[in-house]
């Protein structure tokens, strides 16, 4: 048996990134399983203030194994290396204090990748975190093979130190029938019409701009709903809209919590994705579970994640985008194979199996 201490710090935030996703329901379920070890739950100092998040036994009935919740600020709670064994960074970046043994997960290194994507002293500061994470570490974990050859040659990880484990993905608590997805999509454009989804911050790196040169070669029917903040190179995206005369055709959301973003995806007639680069994409899981055909990128981790149940698409190509919507959306065929493969498909990531996986690798590091 050992104490393992596990950074929740992003699992609380309130408008959770993929990072934040993946550290809540990681967690959650580790808890659940029947394990010997004994869990620190471990915060930020930045977060006291949304203390009131923070999980508790109570609020976990189905928790098997035990578990405390701990404050860490360095240098304030230099005690912390001594209470656990281990110390797994949920968030590629390295803890604040030295431990016997540590973990990373790594989701993807565009800081380093993607000159494009960031700004130069965003991809400096976290560039040097992230190497100083894999450095440390007795294993780095990472979601898919596409960001474990990313580790090897770009960041220099021996092989055998990196554990690839998928993520999960949780099933709509309600599924709507035909009638009323068409009804609530309908709500959302306003009219009549096909919508074409797409989930993420509006940048660079998520391919915005391509997205909108697709939809300017399709016909007026076609409506693109984007659901995400905005970030780098979103000046471009809002430039774009107004200056190609696109605002009646585009529909900007913002975040959305979980339960207006199940509406959006059983809502869809498509479900557009063609980031540049993923370290998982967890959002094309999610789209197949609500039962949305999808279109994603060839590139990067997405057909890793997608198999045979998408349509994948070159990302710099617009026309190529264009007409894999269409023939996602107008192809009955086509459509309903994507349907049913996706919801297999989804099916097969649960966050059960990733947490069984980590499991196995704290094991394996004690």
């Amino acid at each position: 048996m050992a104490t393992i201490a596990l950074d929740a710090t992003y699992s609380v935030d309130a408008q959770l990134n993929g990072i934040g996703v993946y550290s809540r329901r990681l967690i959650e379920t580790l808890l659940t399983l029947n394990t010997r070890h004994e869990f620190l739950i471990c915060y930020r100092l930045s977060r006291f203030g949304r203390r009131r998040h923070f999980l508790k036994p109570e609020s976990l009935p189905g928790a098997r194994a035990r578990f405390a919740t701990r404050i860490f600020q360095e240098p304030l709670t230099f005690w912390l290396p001594w209470q656990a064994r281990i110390f797994h960074s949920l968030a590629q970046r390295p803890p604040a204090f030295h431990f016997d043994r540590e973990i990373v997960t790594v989701f993807d290194i565009f800081p380093i990748t993607g000159e494009n994507y960031s700004t130069s002293d965003f991809r400096k500061k976290f560039s040097a975190l992230l190497l100083q994470a894999v450095g440390r570490a007795t294993r780095v974990i990472t979601a898919s093979h596409a960001t474990e050859k990313l580790l090897v040659s770009h960041a220099q990880v021996p092989p055998e130190k990196i554990r690839v484990i998928p993520l999960g993905v949780e099933l709509p608590k309600r599924v709507l029938s035909p009638e009323e997805r068409l009804r609530e999509r309908a709500h959302i454009l306003g009219s009549e019409g096909e919508m074409i989804l797409n989930v993420g911050v509006i940048q660079t790196r998520k391919n915005t701009l391509n997205t909108l040169k697709a939809l300017k070669l399709l016909s007026p029917k076609y409506t693109l709903v984007l659901s995400g903040g905005s970030g780098h190179g979103s000046e471009a995206v809002h430039e774009f809209i107004r200056g190609e005369s696109l605002e009646n055709r585009v529909k900007l959301l913002g975040h959305v919590d979980d339960a207006q973003l199940g509406r959006l995806y059983q809502a869809a007639s498509v479900f557009l994705f063609p980031s540049l680069e993923e370290g998982f994409g967890i959002p094309v899981l999610e789209a197949m579970a609500a039962g949305a055909p999808v279109v994603t990128s060839n590139v990067s981790s997405m057909p890793e994640v997608g198999g045979d149940a998408a349509l994948y698409v070159d990302p710099h190509d617009p026309a190529d985008i264009a007409q894999k919507v269409i023939q996602a959306v107008e192809d009955s065929t086509t459509r309903a194979g994507l349907v049913q493969k996706g919801l297999e498909r989804a099916g097969e990531f649960t966050w059960a199996r990733t947490a069984q996986a980590t499991l196995a690798v704290y094991d394996e590091v004690l």
